[in-house]
């Protein structure tokens, strides 16, 4: 095999051989399109098989949000796949070994990533950093908790008209989550991307407070229903972004009022969505709870020093990485002031684990303790969990905003 980034002449060739991948016969247009305009050759791996593409898995630059706000460099991998005719014999593992080493030498400490099967990503070192949910709501169950009342109005707009209120209002809201990444115009349009085919096209609903500014958008369409020639029409909300509860509530009012309309199916919310506690009866709902980001370090001290921390405290973890066995050792965690200094000691542990834990718990989707009680770390000195968990809180769960 021969292992290298693609050139310009070999993105077409690339795309194609991930769509094998992934059991589809070609690519599709306007999904190319859109993933062309953020696509960086010289991050983009493929392994060649006598001078054809059979497996791939590129990266994108990415400054992602972590606790205490900072946003930190990440290496956000993407566009896996090898073709089924080239599987079990090593082609990822030496795919992921060169876009972590890549990484590292440009500064990044932290990868994430969107597993098709999250079992996958494991044995490379990713841990389980972030959930969402999904609803599926029964619009005749819905009963608004007191004191949720509409404010504000929204404005139904095209796709031009909406899009600058999209990026104004995406940059006051994604700062206030873990997990979500900083977005230039070229993300917001594919972050926030339509289909032109006429089954899939959207609308764009834009909340405004009573002062004009505008502090939520949703973008849903509708697919129309007539059993027995009653309207029974199903929306679909592809994306719905607040900068507060009480916008957030609102502009689900509006769409929860659209005519005709009868179930709401909802792609991703974060798992402390206002929503739950905005209702009455939230059963209305249907919450299905999965899986979304997953994270690994790739420097360990560098990503603890990254973020910030709930609490001071100084712990000493024990630290093993089978996948990038550079980063086993032993690291003291020094937090002052809620920041954190790391560095390597000859010293015994506190808590001894893998580097999927750090995965898990850098974000605040997971505390330690949890982690211990799954039996995925060893505790060695009494109290250290607690400390962990003091450090380590997150008050806000996270939530990646959108898919890359």
């Amino acid at each position: 095999m021969d292992y290298r980034t693609i050139t310009e002449a070999e993105i077409d060739p690339f795309f194609a051989a991930l769509a094998m991948a992934f059991a589809e016969a070609h690519p599709d247009p306007e999904e190319l399109r859109s993933d062309r305009t953020v696509l960086e050759p010289d991050r983009t791996f493929a392994a060649f098989d006598e001078g054809r593409i059979v497996g791939c898995a590129g990266v994108f630059t990415q400054r992602m949000v972590v606790p205490g706000g900072a946003l930190v460099p990440t290496a956000g991998i993407t566009l896996v796949g090898v073709l089924p005719t080239h599987r079990r014999r090593g082609i990822l593992r030496e795919l992921m070994q060169r876009m972590c080493t890549q990484a590292l030498d440009r500064g990044e400490v932290v990868t994430t990533l969107f597993a098709s099967e999250a079992a996958i990503y494991g044995r490379f070192g990713f841990g389980a950093a972030a959930h969402h949910l999904e609803f599926d709501i029964a619009l005749d169950r819905v009963r608004w908790a007191p004191d949720t009342g509409p404010a504000g109005r929204v404005t139904l707009r095209t796709r031009e008209e909406a899009m600058p209120a999209i990026h104004q209002i995406y940059d006051r809201a994604f700062r206030s989550r873990a997990g979500a990444l900083e977005a230039d115009d070229r993300w917001i349009q594919v972050a926030f991307w339509e289909s032109a085919k006429d089954e899939e096209r959207l609308f764009y609903a834009v909340h405004e407070d009573d002062a004009g500014m505008a502090d939520a958008f949703a973008m849903y369409r509708t697919k129309h229903e007539w059993p027995r020639g009653l309207p029974g029409a199903e929306m679909a909300v592809k994306r719905h972004v607040a900068t507060s509860p009480e916008a957030s509530a609102s502009l689900w009012r509006f769409l929860f009022d659209v005519d005709l309309v009868s179930r709401v199916k909802v792609e991703s919310r974060p798992v402390d969505d206002p929503l739950l506690l905005q209702l009455a009866e939230s059963r209305s709902l249907r919450p299905d709870l999965t899986d979304a980001l997953y994270l690994r370090p790739l420097d360990v001290a560098g990503a603890l020093e990254a973020r910030g921390f709930a609490a001071d405290g100084r712990i000493v973890l024990g630290v093993t990485d089978v996948f990038l066995p550079a980063n086993t050792g032993t690291y003291e965690v020094v937090v002052a002031a809620g920041v954190a200094t790391c560095r390597r000691v000859d010293a015994e542990p506190d808590v001894a684990c893998s580097v999927h834990a750090l995965g898990s718990t850098y974000l605040g989707a997971f505390t330690w303790s949890a982690l211990a009680g799954a039996g995925r770390l060893e505790v060695r000195t009494p109290g250290a969990l607690d400390a962990l968990d003091a450090m380590f809180r997150s008050d806000v769960a996270p939530w990646p905003m959108y898919y890359f």
